[in-house]
């Protein structure tokens, strides 16, 4: 199934379910308005979705000077990949992480965190950048980019359930406690259906193929492991968890609705794909020997 048509039912999706909430709380005046909504935001979402990405996570533009070594790491793998250089941005967290956004080749955005900066070496922080990069190769960014903001915008539509059905500190609301049984499990299926967990042990594979190795990747992976093992469980809020499946690695708490949304193979299986990748591939990077 082509990415494109992926996003396109994706977007359909969206707008079917906008027409059915807007029907049921205000009849076909309700449909109407409801569609003109989910026309702008099909719009936005296709145009805009990877700016809404950086926004919620809080992404800034990454200074070249305080980190020549990412950017001349994406260069050299660029370059070797035949790819335009991405937008390179920062997010300030000690959570590890990087992930790739942007709805085609030339408008591709590669994001790391403060906290795989700190944790990783710089073969292994290569490897992640080639990994994401395989995400971009692939073309795996705008349907998970829109996947992750159709989510957000389904658990915006449960909040909503709050205001029209009243609140009541002292009792929960009916309604919005239906919404949101309802409605989380219908964004996480969505999500779950447009992303296959095989494009990252494609991206997996792919990282491995511009490094040589899958050693330093298999050992990146590992760290994040280590570091999610050692720190009390993170509780993914709701954008968290829509966007997960954008990460490099899934670093929340698979507990409750937060595993509803895992779209990551387990650590154990990457690093063993990537194990069995280095007995079958010996010698040096494949695109250096092409």
């Amino acid at each position: 199934m082509s990415q494109i048509f992926k996003t396109t039912v994706l977007l359909g999706a969206l707008t079917g379910l906008f027409l059915g909430i807007g029907y049921m709380f205000g009849g076909q005046a309700g449909a109407g308005i409801a569609l003109a909504i989910a026309a702008a935001m099909n719009f936005g979402m296709y145009w805009f979705s990877s700016s809404l990405v950086l926004k919620t996570q809080g992404a800034k533009p990454l200074d070249e000077n305080e980190h020549p070594n990412i950017v001349r790491m994406v260069r050299e793998l660029t370059q070797a990949d035949g790819l335009p250089m991405p937008k390179l941005y920062f997010v300030d967290t000690p959570i590890p992480n990087a992930f790739a956004t942007g709805r085609d080749h030339n408008h591709a955005v590669v994001a790391v965190t403060s906290g795989i900066l700190a944790i990783l070496d710089d073969n292994e922080l290569k490897a992640v950048l080639g990994h994401e990069l395989g995400h971009v190769k692939n073309r795996d960014m705008l349907v998970s980019t829109v996947a992750a903001t159709l989510a957000g915008a389904i658990s915006w539509i449960a909040n909503l359930a709050f205001f029209f059905g009243g609140s009541d500190e002292d009792a929960p609301n009916p309604i919005a406690m239906i919404a949101m049984m309802l409605l989380a499990p219908i964004a996480a299926s969505l999500v779950q259906l447009a992303v296959s967990r095989s494009r990252e042990f494609l991206a997996d594979q792919h990282g491995a193929q511009l490094d040589g190795t899958g050693r330093h990747l298999a050992g990146a992976l590992q760290k994040l492991e280590d570091f999610k093992q050692h720190v009390p469980p993170i509780q993914a809020t709701p954008t968290e968890q829509a966007q997960a499946h954008l990460m490099f690695a899934n670093m929340f708490s698979a507990k409750g609705m937060a595993g509803l949304f895992s779209t990551h193979p387990s650590t154990q299986d990457r690093i063993a794909r990537l194990r069995k990748y280095d007995e079958r591939n010996p010698g040096g990077p494949i695109l250096e020997r092409r």
